[in-house]
């Protein structure tokens, strides 16, 4: 999960502006942003709050994290597996039916 939140230093501490969906004892990274220093960190909240809103009301699908998505569906051998099984496969062969449809 990756969220934008305003957050004030005092006494030493990060006093977080709004609610934080985290569990207890929960390990995070930060990144510091001054907001005097980075206007388009301003925008990238308001963004943020945008989208989180829209995601809320059905009216936007979050994006799929992409760690959801394996790098490599197959591994070589089980492409090999596949292309000689595709290359046994009665009819003409992928070429063949190139060459057909181009005439």
């Amino acid at each position: 999960m990756t969220e934008i939140v305003k957050a004030v230093y005092e006494k030493g501490m990060l006093r977080p502006l709004q609610p934080l969906n985290l569990r207890e004892n929960q390990t995070v990274r930060i990144q510091l942003l001054p907001a005097e220093a980075a206007p388009e960190a301003e925008s990238q909240d308001k963004a943020a709050a945008l989208i989180k809103h829209l995601v809320a009301a059905g009216r936007m699908r979050p994006r799929p994290r992409r760690e959801t998505i394996p790098p490599d569906p197959l591994s070589a051998e089980e492409r090999k597996a596949l292309a000689d099984r595709l290359g046994r496969a009665p009819g003409k062969s992928a070429s063949e039916m190139v060459i057909e449809d181009r005439g």
